[in-house]
């Protein structure tokens, strides 16, 4: 699926679109720098989306204290089963490389465009 297509399908979503940056965030983001936020997203989504099983899916991501945290909630990104039923990523199985790369894609997008 194609990030804005997803991201449009999203928008549609009352509780996915009620999550946005607040200023500390938009802050913090402007302090660190998007490269900085890119790789804090890469290192979350393979420590807490990438394995096969997790015992707290659902619960792994916090619903505040860093951007990409936000960002998850909005994008669908949060969980194995939010990823599954948004975006088509199977349960149960390792994810790929390609996959990360996709749902860093449409969190870093989602964090762009609610900078503006």
């Amino acid at each position: 699926m194609k990030v804005e297509d997803v991201l449009s399908k999203l928008s549609k979503s009352k509780f996915r679109n009620s999550f946005k940056l607040k200023d500390k965030e938009i802050e913090y983001i402007n302090k660190k720098g998007l490269d900085v936020i890119e790789e804090h997203c890469y290192k979350f989504i393979k420590d807490r989306l990438s394995n096969k099983i997790i015992l707290n899916d659902g619960k792994q991501t916090p619903m505040k204290g860093h951007p990409v945290f936000i960002a998850q909630h909005s994008t669908a990104t949060c969980c194995r089963g939010c990823l599954y039923k948004w975006h088509n990523i199977p349960q149960n199985k390792e994810l790929t490389l390609n996959e990360q790369k996709y749902i860093v894609s449409v969190i870093m997008t989602w964090i762009k465009k609610n900078m503006e």
